[in-house]
C-alpha cells in the first residue's frame, strides 16, 4: 500500500516536469510566431495550452485523493501540497505562452515586434526557455543549489524587460501606439513567465529543506 502511495508521489513529480516541458515548448514556439508572424505556429500554441490545463486538473485531483485517502504527514504532506501549488504556477506559465501567441495572431500578417526590438525579444524568449528547463531539472532532482541559482536567470529577464521599456520611453519611439501596447504586454508576459519559474524553484527549496527560500542558508546546510 505504501509502495503504491510513493509511486503516486513520483507520478506527481513526473507530471510537474511534463508541465515544464510543455510550457517551455509553448513559449519557444510563441516566440517564433511573434518574431516571424507565423499564424500556424501561433494557433498551435493557443490550442496546445489545453494540454497543460488538463495535466494540472489531473494532478490536483490525484493530490486531493492522496490527501483524503492517505492522510500524509511531514515530508509526504509537504510534497503533495507543494505539488499543487507548483502546478498552479506552471499552468499560468502555459497561459503566458498562449498570451504571447495571441499577440502574434492579432498582428498577423505583420510582426508585432519592430526591427529594433527583435534582438531583445529573442533574448527574452531564450531566457524563458532556459529558465523553465532549469525549473524542470530542479523539480526532478530536488537540487536546492540549482533552485537558488535559477534566480540569476530571472535577473537577466528583468534586465531585458527594463531594456524594452527604456526603448519605449526613450523619446525616439516611432512605431505607433498599437506596437507600444504590444511590446508592453509581451514584455510583461515574458517577465511573469520567469517569475513563476522562480516561484516553482522556491517551492522546491521548501520541499527539500522545510524552510522557505528567504530563510534558507546554503552555508549552514553544508556544515
Amino acid at each position: 500500500m505504501r509502495s503504491a502511495f510513493h509511486d503516486d508521489l513520483d507520478h506527481l513529480s513526473d507530471q510537474l516536469v511534463e508541465m515544464t516541458r510543455l510550457a517551455g515548448s509553448g513559449m519557444a514556439r510563441a516566440t517564433t510566431a511573434l518574431l516571424d508572424a507565423d499564424l500556424a505556429i501561433a494557433e498551435s500554441v493557443i490550442a496546445a495550452d489545453e494540454q497543460v490545463d488538463r495535466i494540472q486538473r489531473e494532478l490536483d485531483e490525484l493530490a486531493l485523493d492522496l490527501l483524503a485517502r492517505q492522510q500524509p504527514v511531514a515530508t509526504d504532506l509537504r510534497t503533495i501540497v507543494t505539488a499543487m501549488r507548483m502546478s498552479a504556477d506552471l499552468e499560468r506559465m502555459g497561459d503566458l505562452a498562449r498570451h504571447v501567441a495571441k499577440v502574434a495572431r492579432r498582428r498577423y500578417p505583420e510582426s508585432a515586434v519592430p526591427p529594433a526590438l527583435r534582438a531583445t525579444v529573442l533574448q527574452m524568449g531564450q531566457v524563458a526557455e532556459r529558465i523553465v528547463a532549469k525549473a524542470g531539472s530542479v523539480i526532478a532532482s530536488k537540487d536546492v543549489a540549482m533552485a537558488v541559482q535559477l534566480e540569476q536567470d530571472d535577473d537577466e529577464m528583468d534586465r531585458l524587460h527594463r531594456e524594452l521599456f527604456a526603448q519605449l520611453l526613450g523619446g525616439t519611439w516611432e512605431h505607433g501606439m498599437e506596437a507600444a501596447v504590444d511590446i508592453t504586454l509581451v514584455g510583461r508576459y515574458y517577465e511573469r513567465f520567469a517569475d513563476h519559474a522562480v516561484s516553482v524553484a522556491r517551492r522546491v527549496v521548501y520541499l527539500a529543506t522545510g524552510v522557505w527560500h528567504e530563510s534558507y542558508d546554503p552555508t549552514a546546510a553544508r556544515t
